[in-house]
């Protein structure tokens, strides 16, 4: 009987390794869906009129200014695709 307790605790610490491996790539599988996810930040210089135009913009559209800004990118890019 000795013998096969001694397979089931190390049968036991395998799983506990196992299952450590498996939160540590879990782990790494969000880090890196996050910073996929992550948006990047950019300094832009804007006028003051075209500043006031968007955010006289976004106050329409109920849209924040960095989001009205990102819809007009987005926009841009999508027009310049077709």
């Amino acid at each position: 009987m000795g013998e096969l307790e001694n397979k089931e605790k190390q049968l036991e610490a395998k799983l506990e390794k196992i299952k450590a491996m498996e939160q540590e790539i879990i782990k790494r599988e969000k880090a890196i869906k996050n910073k996929e996810n992550a948006k990047k930040q950019v300094l832009l210089r804007l006028s003051p009129s075209l500043w006031g135009d968007i955010v006289a913009w976004a106050e329409e559209d109920f849209r924040s200014i960095n989001g009205q800004i990102e819809y007009i990118l987005h926009e841009a890019v999508r027009k310049r695709k077709k």
